[in-house]
């Protein structure tokens, strides 16, 4: 099955790295316009132009940071006048922040739900009615498995997860007399730049390959997940193809997750 994205306008946040690059990737590749945001802009430059080089359609950057409410809306109207509507949403950005509970400030609180909650809330709230008007849009969240099996030491990355979670499943209910779909993507272990920043981060002198190889365990299919493989069911819940799946929070751990 080829999946296309044709005449499609994309916004992915988080989109000069790891899942949200390769989404972009395989958006652009697909046919569809795609403007990626991040907070740095070289980086992001060097992505648009990365992922410029397989598009079909436009690519556009913004740099901004999504855990403000200012910048969400420069960058939501720099969108629309590039690509004149926003068709598929993805609400992508935020790194995990975990911690012993004790140890999770007020500020550290705020900071994690204003990049990963608040911003999906507030870029929804801009993209829905255009998306109502035109009877077609898709909004996908990028969330974790630990949105349905919390852990000790988890907070506050899996509590504000599970609220993403249960945004999602607002948000598809309202939306789906529109005919404008709302997804959760629930990730586990993907080889990704989180990935590189632990492995960094964990001091050893081991190669990033054997780190990933080290780090399979409990994972039924045996490996990490690639982030391309993310992006393709990304791209299969964005198009036509997927016209009949709204609600849902779908796990792609490689079957990790105790629950489905």
């Amino acid at each position: 099955m080829e999946i296309r994205l044709d005449g499609r306008a994309a916004l992915i946040t988080g989109g000069s790295k790891g899942l949200g690059f390769a989404t972009a990737m395989r958006f652009a590749a697909s046919g569809a316009d795609v403007a990626i945001l991040a907070r740095n802009a070289e980086t992001l430059e060097a992505a648009r132009r990365e992922i410029a080089a397989v598009a079909k359609g436009k690519v556009a950057a913004f740099p901004s940071d999504v855990a403000k409410s200012r910048d969400i809306e420069t960058a939501y109207r720099a969108v629309i006048a590039a690509f004149g509507k926003v068709d598929i949403l993805v609400n992508n950005a935020g790194a995990s922040n975990t911690g012993r509970f004790e140890d999770v400030t007020d500020e550290i609180w705020q900071a994690d739900l204003d990049l990963k909650l608040f911003a999906a809330i507030r870029l929804a709230r801009l993209a829905l009615p255009a998306m109502k008007e035109r009877r077609w849009g898709r909004i996908i969240n990028v969330l974790n498995t630990a949105a349905k099996t919390p852990r000790p030491m988890s907070a506050p990355t899996s509590v504000t997860r599970a609220a993403g979670m249960a945004l999602t499943k607002v948000l598809a209910g309202e939306a789906a007399p529109h005919n404008v779909l709302v997804n959760a993507l629930l990730v586990g272990r993907i080889v990704s730049d989180q990935i590189v920043r632990r492995h960094r981060a964990d001091g050893t002198h081991t190669s990033l390959k054997d780190y990933i190889h080290a780090h399979r365990d409990g994972i039924p299919l045996g490996r990490m997940g690639e982030a391309e493989e993310f992006a393709n069911l990304a791209c299969f819940l964005a198009s036509d193809a997927g016209a009949y799946v709204t609600g849902t929070a779908i796990n792609v751990d490689g079957g990790l997750s105790p629950v489905m």
